[in-house]
């Protein structure tokens, strides 16, 4: 396994509860990272005790709840090295199909939950100069698809607004870059399965809406996403901002 390096660096994850955010939460603290983890099914609200290994309940579409967590965590350590947000929603359906909740549970937790963290740490950033955003945003921002009209739109504006709050913060020194997974086997993933069978339809393709197989004939795993995460956060790639880096074993085709 790589080493990336990252003792002392404080992190903050959303989404660290489960899936790719917990993935990428653990692997900072096997670097030796001071990892705090934010996400709404967090069990212990405040953490455990325990700060390598925090994790605080938030409701990220809450922008006062940001505000006053973010406020507590940076206050209390005064630093924040690498912010990534990773948490996400998923609703299906036809636009015409999909409810207000639907559509406004995408937004709130895929774009405005993530521009409330980044409002409440650029400040800081810019003061040290330093820091790195990595966002988790998907492959279905490049690419349409039949039932996912909300996911895809939210995912489309976390990228630019990724884009755009990397353009603002390039002259302090702060680095704002985005990873977009294709399909990884996540709860959430599963959660769309059906049947047994729905896994390898996914691998070869679903033609009637419109989305092509995957190449590499396997879904990701949440280790492979974090691995991109980490390099983005790393001193590894610190001449790179601005740049989304689809993780998708081939199935945009290099869109």
């Amino acid at each position: 396994m790589t080493s990336w390096n990252f003792a002392g660096k404080r992190v903050l994850v959303t989404g660290a509860a489960g899936g790719i955010g917990r993935c990428v939460a653990e692997r900072f603290r096997a670097e030796g990272a001071r990892v705090v983890g934010l996400d709404l099914a967090a069990p212990n609200a405040g953490g455990n005790g325990n700060a390598e290994a925090e994790l605080i309940a938030l409701d990220i579409t809450d922008p006062r709840q940001v505000d006053e967590v973010c406020g507590r965590i940076l206050g209390e350590s005064g630093s924040l090295d690498i912010l990534v947000n990773a948490a996400g929603v998923l609703r299906l359906g036809a636009a015409e199909d999909l409810t207000l909740d639907d559509w406004q549970a995408c937004f709130g937790v895929n774009v405005s939950g993530a521009f409330y963290l980044m409002r409440r740490c650029i400040p800081l950033f810019k003061r040290q100069r330093s820091g790195v955003i990595v966002n988790v945003a998907s492959n279905a921002a490049h690419v349409p698809r039949v039932g996912m009209t909300a996911y895809c739109a939210s995912k489309a504006a976390m990228v630019s607004l990724s884009h755009c709050v990397g353009l603002e913060l390039a002259p302090f020194g702060v680095r704002c870059n985005v990873v977009s997974p294709g399909s990884t086997d996540t709860p959430m993933l599963r959660g769309m399965f059906k049947n047994p069978s729905d896994g390898q339809r996914l691998l070869a393709g679903l033609p009637e809406h419109f989305k092509l197989g995957i190449p590499l004939g396997k879904l990701a795993s949440p280790e492979e996403i974090a691995d991109v995460v980490l390099f983005l956060a790393s001193d590894r790639s610190s001449h790179v901002t601005l740049q989304d880096v689809v993780v998708d074993g081939g199935a945009t085709l290099g869109a």
